[in-house]
């Protein structure tokens, strides 16, 4: 018997069934007039994921969740900021899959824990606080190592759970967008650990679909999350069995300011004009500062003209109340 085509063996990998109903894809026209676009832009609403407060992890927990599990995992550990997205939405699998979490965080431990992180203590997590990002991965070593000496079947999830199987759910993403109608010429969206980049790269090569991806890093150099992205992507391709050449990946570091979490003037004007024109809210980490690079491309003549664009918000709005 031949082996399964790459698409059906995507659409076969066992996942958590966290996700629901396929996100919203809806037309940002106030928004187009707002920046003065000459293309239709569109938006994915991944930030309306009904899980754990949502966003684009959700889709990578599926499936990575799923394989601990079926290793016999009793508790999950991964990494991430004060205020990671992932970590709240890795605390929220957890609590609902039965499985114990432990988040190891970069920054000084707060005073009072607002926004992510008062949601991960919610959801039953356990926060161990590290001086600095380069510190995080020996800690979940070493967390990992005294678990298992207490008997524990400890799973570590690489940062962002940017993992060839993580970035599966990013894949099947790109199925849902074509089920839904939906073919853009471009898709604008944040890029940091290369999970999401890398996953939409793979799935428009297994649907055929040309459409170019454009990763706005939120802290990594454009040559370092290039690579990144297609390691994953390649990665997946491998997976699935498919003999596919990866896609280049498109990365802008340009809109990264100050640093990883910090506003800029165009993160901020994009905040708010999203918000005043569509009642849609991005965050200063990630979306805020992607969609200020769609802004950027669509003023600067870089998109076609009457192409599809489509925006592909991967949620993060709790950061805005921290």
């Amino acid at each position: 018997m031949s082996p399964a085509p790459p698409t059906d063996r995507l659409k076969s990998l066992p996942r958590a069934p966290l996700l629901g109903a396929p996100t919203p894809i809806h037309r940002l026209e106030r928004f187009e007039k707002a920046i003065g676009a000459r293309n239709p832009i569109f938006i994915k609403r991944d930030d309306a994921i009904p899980f754990g407060f949502g966003g684009n992890k959700v889709r990578k927990l599926e499936f990575v969740m799923a394989a601990a599990l079926d290793a016999g995992a009793d508790t999950v550990i991964t990494c991430g900021g004060i205020q990671s997205n992932h970590g709240r939405a890795t605390a929220a699998a957890a609590a609902r899959l039965g499985v114990d979490c432990h988040l190891v965080l970069s920054g000084q431990e707060p005073a009072a824990l607002t926004g992510n992180a008062r949601l991960d203590d919610l959801f039953g997590a356990r926060l161990h606080f590290v001086a600095n990002r380069a510190d995080r991965t020996p800690a979940m070593a070493a967390l990992a190592a005294s678990l298992r000496g207490n008997g524990r079947k400890p799973h570590v999830i690489p940062l962002g759970a940017s993992t060839p199987l993580g970035a599966a759910g990013l894949a099947r993403g790109v199925f849902e967008m074509l089920d839904q109608g939906h073919r853009p010429d471009v898709i604008v969206h944040a890029s940091s650990s290369g999970g999401t980049q890398g996953g939409l790269l793979a799935g428009l090569t297994l649907a055929a679909v040309d459409a170019r991806v454009i990763g706005i890093s939120a802290d990594e150099s454009e040559a370092s999350l290039r690579v990144m992205v297609e390691d994953i992507e390649r990665g997946l391709l491998t997976l699935l069995g498919s003999d596919a050449e990866p896609r280049k990946a498109e990365v802008r570091d340009s809109f990264v300011g100050e640093g990883y979490g910090i506003p800029t003037a165009a993160s901020r004007e994009a905040q708010t004009l999203l918000a005043r024109s569509e009642a849609i809210v991005v965050d200063h980490t990630y979306t805020a500062k992607a969609l200020a690079g769609l802004i950027a491309l669509v003023r600067g003549g870089a998109l076609a003209e009457g192409g599809s664009v489509l925006f592909w918000h991967t949620g993060g709005q709790v950061g805005v109340l921290a």
